[in-house]
């Protein structure tokens, strides 16, 4: 007798934010290849584009949207169709010591961290979008658990993401769908590169822990876990992938 694999995506339509670069990109490739049918969506189209032509299979659909703003939020839960899944990967990253901040800073980092991703679960929620036994998955950071310095608001933004899951997990449990929360450390994408140029090393044991610093793909990886009927008993899950940066703070402190 032929098994069902648990870890394949085929047949599953599943929506991917912040796929044009990064964790988000390779989350679209990866589960591509697992079989799954996509929505993938960034700010920028032409970047988009070049994310679609790395996937494999048919039927893959891309939508522009700026997730900070309503409308587009509206308009992508219109059009995304009959989902499977969810995996909010759009986000940025800025650095500023508290005694620098703004309210205008805390405002930006909040509004594509945090409110963007609640809000479009929202939106695809009433609507009805995600189906029954379907699965929603937050990409926090590792900085909501450590609170790297000079990164306050950032880290608020995503560790908001936390309560968010576990809260929303409860809401949506009647139905059979999940929420769960991936944290990665240092991986290797733009926005690292972004931070690195603004003054954090990424060349210490500290900074990266036991096994050095992640790929995107190790990422994507646990996010087709989450995404596929693998991980169908597990929702509030709160993920940490950081290649043993957490446990090493013990060892070096």
């Amino acid at each position: 007798m032929k098994h069902k694999d648990p870890f394949s995506l085929t047949g599953k339509r599943l929506l991917i934010t912040g796929a044009s670069s990064g964790i988000g990109k390779q989350t679209a490739i990866s589960c591509s290849a697992m079989g799954a049918q996509l929505v993938i969506t960034g700010r920028n189209l032409d970047r988009l584009h070049e994310t679609a032509k790395e996937l494999e299979g048919d039927g893959h659909t891309c939508i522009a949207a700026d997730l900070t703003k309503e409308q587009d939020i509206t308009l992508l839960a219109e059009n995304s169709g009959q989902l499977d899944g969810i995996l909010h990967a759009a986000g940025i990253s800025k650095l500023a010591p508290v005694r620098l901040l703004k309210r205008a800073h805390l405002e930006e980092i909040f509004s594509h961290n945090t409110y963007a991703p609640i809000l479009l679960t929202k939106e695809l929620l009433i609507r009805r979008k995600i189906s029954k036994n379907g699965s929603i998955v937050f990409i926090s950071a590792i900085a909501s658990h450590v609170g790297p310095l000079a990164s306050s608001a950032y880290s608020a933004s995503k560790a908001a993401l936390m309560g968010a899951t576990r809260s929303l997990a409860l809401e949506v449990a009647k139905k059979g769908i999940r929420v769960n929360c991936i944290s990665p450390g240092y991986v290797q994408t733009p926005m690292l590169n972004n931070l690195a140029q603004d003054g954090v090393g990424t060349d210490g044991k500290y900074q990266l822990g036991p096994l050095g610093i992640g790929e995107p793909e190790d990422v994507a990886y646990a996010a087709i876990f989450y995404l596929s009927d693998a991980s169908r008993w597990i929702t509030r899950n709160y993920f940490i992938i950081d290649g043993g940066l957490t446990a090493a703070m013990d060892i070096y402190a």
